[in-house]
């Protein structure tokens, strides 16, 4: 990279995230800016640039888009930018990181150019578009998305679409309107602006898009004998249920739904889940797979005894399909980075389990970029197909 090319991505990426200036990325250089964690207490994090990068190409190419929520500390931001830079990233579109309008990561024009300015060519397709965090407000913009042409585009690049909570009304209406899948995974904010990522998120992000995703041996609170494939879609439970009816909801004939949620009582979780089965989702269904929701502090206040697995209990009877639990991924430390609209396939396990692999979906060259930066020395030799128990840490959409 020539150090032209350098002090640009350093202006535009200090005037994306405010505070927190970056320092010189050249070779040998520290980069070393403030990061404050979401508690109060400050805390420092050191970035170090690695060099050389692999030459940039359109493999490279980094779009944040910011649908939902706005960052409140520009230091995380400015953390997560840099941390996608030294993995090799061309990071674009830096100032959807510090937008903000109302709640919003700006006005809703703003926030669906993220997204339309791909759609109409305006920017070149780039191999990944990543969401900035969760929040709200990602439904307020679909109708200004031509989601038709952004899916061609698309699925023309072979591009990756990552997000979670509120972003997935995006990456439903992508689904349903422009026929392209995308990824449950990291964000900008949530994941990578962290002061100190999960290593197993981070390992999970590089193998899950460089290679097959095999989820093995998940643990499920209600044992089925499984043995069901089909397109796995879904997301986060409350957007679900608010696009039911509309026609950003995906009709997915022969399906396998995921579904997780955050902050929900028993009966809150049931009443939507009720929507989708009045509106007719759930029957199209051959299974449906429950991720974390974070479940273990929260009791009904009516009714201590009707927890989670009531609700599963009752689901199982109403769908008549399995219902399994347990799957990595949620509002959790702990994420595992799957695709969503891709085909999979679910087997039960021997021990009372379920598997859980994964077909046809785009991948990163990672020729191209140098993904192990993320991970802090010494690299870890575990194997992120395998099931680990998440830690339920709720951590910032």
């Amino acid at each position: 990279m020539t150090s032209t090319t350098r002090r640009h991505f350093l202006r535009t990426c200090s005037a994306a995230a405010g505070a927190g200036l970056l320092q010189a990325c050249g070779t040998g250089t520290t980069t070393t800016p403030q990061t404050k964690t979401t508690s109060t207490t400050a805390k420092a994090q050191t970035v170090q640039p690695k060099q050389p990068h692999p030459p940039r190409s359109g493999d490279n190419l980094l779009r944040v888009v910011a649908p939902s929520g706005f960052a409140e500390d520009p230091n995380r931001v400015t953390t997560g930018l840099t941390r996608l830079y030294n993995a090799g990233f061309t990071v674009t579109n830096q100032q959807a990181g510090s937008r903000r309008y109302q709640r919003f990561a700006g006005s809703d024009a703003q926030r669906a150019a993220d997204f339309q300015d791909v759609a109409s060519g305006r920017v070149e397709t780039p191999k990944v578009l990543m969401g900035l965090r969760g929040g709200y407000g990602a439904a307020r913009i679909l109708p200004q998305i031509d989601f038709a042409s952004l899916g061609a585009r698309m699925r023309e690049r072979g591009t990756l679409f990552f997000g979670f909570s509120d972003v997935c009304a995006v990456q439903l209406a992508l689904l349903a309107k422009g026929n392209m899948m995308s990824f449950a995974g990291p964000m900008v904010y949530s994941e990578f602006g962290k002061a100190d990522p999960s290593v197993f998120t981070m390992d999970s992000f590089i193998r899950g898009t460089t290679n097959n995703v095999n989820i093995v041996d998940v643990p499920t609170i209600q044992r089925a004998d499984v043995n069901v494939e089909g397109t796995l879609w879904g997301g986060n439970l409350s957007v679900l249920a608010s696009l039911a009816g509309t026609p950003y909801m995906p009709d997915i004939q022969g399906g396998i739904l995921f579904i997780e949620d955050v902050s929900e009582q028993p009966y809150r979780i049931e009443r939507m889940l009720n929507t989708l089965y009045l509106s007719g989702v759930l029957q199209k269904q051959r299974a449906i797979i429950f991720g974390d929701f974070r479940m273990g502090t929260i009791r009904d206040v009516y009714d201590s005894s009707y927890d989670f697995s009531a609700v599963v209990n009752h689901i199982s009877r109403t769908a008549k399909i399995p219902v399994l639990t347990g799957f990595p991924f949620g509002h959790i430390t702990n994420k595992t980075t799957f695709p969503l609209g891709a085909h999979a396939k679910v087997r039960s396990t021997g021990n009372g389990g379920y598997s859980v692999t994964f077909s046809g979906y785009p991948t990163l060259n990672p020729s191209a970029l140098t993904l192990n930066n993320l991970l802090p020395p010494p690299v870890p030799t575990y194997d992120s197909t395998i099931y680990r128990d998440s830690i339920t840490e709720e951590v910032t959409e």
